[in-house]
């Protein structure tokens, strides 16, 4: 049972954050927290959610562990911390060895008060060594939504949270999100033993975002946003769109109307995405024009305005983006110009995720085929199956939540290290048996022009011993700076609990748990459109939404100032044209691995990717793509119908 500490949380407030007083709900969190419960924060965005642990963990004895899903966002927050005397470390795949050993070491000797990790990092198994022992006061996990099956963002690796939480035996839990439903409230609830009664929720509405909608045709958009931006008083402005291209085409529009504005999207260099950053983060009128890669963890309080070029995949996500706005209490205006094609692109998206039925019988097949215990890569296993890598995650999350697996530690299979001394020098500081061993394992490393690489089970079979002894001596190595360590060939352990019961079953189950996630995430996009029409207060929906329905109307949303309601019509989608039902039947001969059923020729049609169509490189061909403008199933309808005479039309779809 953890012990309740006894200290007035204003007096660390002021001693390191110079501040007198807390936001609405912080104190009431903290204070939980440090009578030993355990709490889920429901806070907006910018709510001031990472107080709640950064204040208790200078007040605990042990660790407070954070989990992020944003190296830039642990980066920000260290940063802040140190300059304010608290000792913060993070552990992210941008350090170095040293810098790597460095955290560790003040993480081992008690330096450290909070350690940043992200959710991945507990499948490294040296980082999992590392923690053995430690007395972890406090684990807080950001955005977590995400361990909900049935929220917008989920991630099976936070699944996989409240397991750990008790392996690591932490003496409590802080569950922070700013966009859980009251339906997902209850899953983290539930995942964390959270009582309902440590659920602190703020209130979602804030009177000084004023939420606007605009229905415009395609040819319209970029003029109504410009004529926007130039109308309305300067300010710090984002603006989001879905793809990176067409990020690049907005940024431009803008600085060729005068403005100042850039393009930010995942495709960037890290080093160009924070120099455009920094550059948002210190200018007062500049605007970037940005997929949903930016803005999670950005701290900047006078941004006046957040448009939405294309809509946001779901309330949740809209939610989210537009809280960015107005964090000094200032009117700032969040809009969203509609364009009703977009409906096609958002719900192509969803469709093009979703995995084939022979796909699926492909991986239960894989599955059922392994030992009772074993190791699988889920990238290896995502391009036999042709499913990608976080829906082969989420589905084998459902077999472990169906009591089919249970998993067990991951490892990587092969370590590399590059030497900062000879080898003559480590192996004097060992004798005996010992010596003999070193040098057996340095020997059975091979160079590839810098590092030494070594594959773990051969080098087991070859030394005769337990592959923790080798990994083990590695860490040591790497511990007295011997040498630089990485690994790589991340592989997940699984242990069988029960046999499916017959495959055709069992494929069928996942094929209707994965149509309903699809049909959940169409529906998500259809709540976007619901908002977008302004058939009520825009501000009382979103409040609604997340179980805090308002007594009265916003007053100056679009409904509210009777801009609407807006229809949103999509015009009859074209057929497709001869010349690519021509070119299919063509690629289906030449790829038939790839092109294997209706969903994988449509995927491809309207610009899906997939390990298949990677590895054969139609992703590269010039029809890829071509017809993103029809809706998903329009185009598998059609495919069907036209190549009806290819033998993959025998199989469901």
């Amino acid at each position: 049972m953890p012990t309740s500490i006894k200290i007035d949380p204003r007096d660390i407030l002021n001693q390191y954050f110079g501040w007198s007083e807390f936001k609405t709900g912080q104190l009431d969190v903290i204070q939980r927290l440090l009578n030993g419960d355990s709490v889920l924060s429901v806070f907006p965005t910018g709510g001031g959610k990472s107080l709640c642990y950064q204040l208790p963990a200078l007040a605990f004895e042990g660790l407070t562990l954070v989990v992020s899903p944003l190296i830039a966002l642990m980066k920000d927050q260290i940063d802040q911390l140190k300059a304010k005397g608290v000792a913060a470390v993070r552990l992210d795949s941008s350090l170095t060895g040293e810098e790597y050993r460095t955290a560790m070491d003040h993480v081992r000797s008690g330096v450290a008060k909070l350690l940043y990790v992200a959710p991945e990092r507990f499948f490294n198994e040296r980082f999992r060594n590392s923690l053995d022992g430690a007395s972890i006061s406090l684990f807080a996990i950001d955005e977590a939504h995400c361990i909900s099956q049935w929220g917008h963002n989920f991630r099976p690796d936070y699944l996989k949270l409240a397991t750990i939480a008790k392996e690591l035996n932490v003496e409590r839990v802080l569950a922070l999100t700013a966009t859980a439903t009251p339906t997902v409230q209850i899953d983290i609830c539930q995942a964390f033993d959270i009582r309902t009664d440590n659920v602190i929720c703020t209130d979602f509405f804030r009177p000084n975002l004023h939420i606007r909608s605009q229905i415009v045709n395609e040819t319209e958009r970029i003029d109504v946003l410009l004529d926007r931006l130039k109308s309305e008083p300067p300010g710090a402005t984002i603006i989001y769109v879905t793809l990176q291209k067409t990020s690049e085409h907005v940024a431009q529009a803008c600085v060729d109307a005068g403005l100042s504005a850039k393009a930010y999207h995942a495709g960037m260099e890290t080093e160009q995405r924070n120099e455009i950053q920094e550059w948002f983060m210190t200018g007062q009128n500049n605007i970037v024009v940005a997929t949903i890669a930016f803005g999670m963890g950005i701290d900047k309080s006078d941004i006046r305005y957040v448009y939405h070029f294309n809509p946001p995949k779901s309330i949740e996500n809209y939610a989210q983006e537009i809280g960015r706005a107005g964090r000094d209490g200032q009117v700032s205006r969040c809009e969203m110009l509609l364009v009703p094609k977009d409906r096609i692109t958002q719900e192509n998206f969803v469709y093009g995720d979703t995995p084939s039925p022979q796909s699926i019988k492909s991986f239960v097949e894989e599955i059922d085929r392994q030992d009772d215990e074993f190791f699988i890569s889920q990238f290896k296993l995502g391009n036999i199956c042709d499913i990608k890598t976080l829906v082969i995650k989420t589905m084998l999350t459902y077999l472990e939540l169906d009591g089919y697996l249970e998993s067990t530690s991951p490892r990587y299979d092969e370590y590399a290290f590059k030497p900062n001394v000879a080898s003559s020098v480590i192996l004097d500081n060992f004798s005996g048996e010992r010596h003999q061993f070193a040098k057996q394992l340095l020997a059975s490393s091979r160079k590839r022009k810098v590092w030494f690489y070594i594959d773990i089970p051969a080098a087991m079979k070859k030394l005769a011993c337990e592959r923790s002894r080798i990994v083990k001596a590695l860490d040591y190595f790497a511990e007295k700076g011997w040498i630089e360590l990485r690994v790589s060939g991340l592989v997940h352990g699984y242990r069988r609990r029960q046999s499916f019961p017959a495959i055709d079953e069992r494929v069928e189950e996942f094929w209707q748990r994965i149509q309903q996630r699809e049909q959940a995430e169409i529906a998500r996009a259809e709540q976007v459109l619901d908002l977008a029409r302004a058939t009520q207060c825009q501000a009382g929906f979103l409040s609604t939404h997340f179980g805090q329905p308002l007594d009265r109307d916003c007053g100056h949303c679009s409904y509210c100032l009777s801009e609407g309601p807006f229809k949103i019509e999509l015009a009859p989608a074209p057929e497709l044209a001869e010349s690519t039902i021509k070119t299919v039947k063509y690629l289906i001969g030449e790829h038939p691995a790839a092109l294997n059923s209706g969903r994988s020729v449509a995927r491809f049609l309207c610009g899906m990717t997939s390990p298949a169509l990677t590895r054969s490189k139609l992703s590269r061909h010039d029809s890829f793509g071509s017809c993103q403008h029809i809706p998903f199933a329009q185009v598998m309808d059609q495919v069907t119908e036209a190549v009806a005479e290819s033998s993959f039309l025998d199989s469901p779809f």
